[in-house]
């Protein structure tokens, strides 16, 4: 390992978990022609970045969607539910990160959620004890690709950027972390990212 680098900070949806929006809103719109219209309507929308920021509570989520969509609670309750159990966890990437922790790398967690999306993902899932640290975009008001919330994990657990890795499926995110002086790997599926990871900590540090 490079002993430039010590850190490591995964970003959650996309890359430990699965983030697919056009899958979500399969399963609640069945009629393909519509798919399109409440895909814009739900996480195009400014509504949604505010919930992600935590401006915007879940209720006041809910009571926005039901007048934009003509919606009834329970309707919009169904489409909620549907994007918590849509977040499912990937397995290599879980891989990867438990043979970080093995070899004693620390790890951290940066993410754009909501703060009760990411609640309801605690207590269904038992790996948080692999990460150092966590930063969540609905507990602090502050997100990516801001360069705000990087330095604020920074100053947080006390990092240097240029000792820490960043690992996110976002182009706009992964040159935010640059910008700021971040390592920065822009995440396709666990092996490149195992691959690419593995050349930055100096080959052979990840073991199987």
């Amino acid at each position: 390992m490079s002993p430039a680098v010590r850190n490591v900070i995964f970003d959650l949806g996309g890359v430990v978990f699965d983030w697919n929006p056009d899958h979500i809103v399969s399963c609640v719109q069945p009629v393909p022609e519509l798919q399109a219209a409440l895909k814009a309507a739900l996480f195009g929308h400014a509504d949604w970045r505010m919930f992600d920021r935590g401006t915007l509570t879940e209720p006041e989520l809910i009571e926005r969607l039901q007048l934009r969509l003509g919606a009834t609670r329970t309707e919009v309750e169904v489409i909620l539910d549907a994007v918590r159990d849509s977040l499912v966890e990937k397995p290599e990437t879980l891989k990867l990160i438990r043979a970080l922790q093995r070899q004693g790398m620390p790890l951290y967690c940066l993410s754009n959620m909501p703060a009760s999306v990411y609640s309801h993902l605690r207590q269904r899932h038992n790996f948080w004890d692999a990460f150092s640290g966590i930063v969540i975009s609905g507990e602090i008001r502050l997100m990516k690709p801001e360069p705000e919330v990087f330095m604020h994990l920074l100053e947080t657990f006390n990092l240097r950027a240029e000792e820490s890795v960043f690992v996110d499926d976002l182009l706009a995110n992964i040159e935010s972390a640059r910008r700021v002086g971040l390592h920065a790997i822009w995440f396709q599926d666990a092996a490149q990212c195992r691959r690419e990871l593995d050349q930055i900590l100096g080959g052979g540090f990840i073991q199987p």
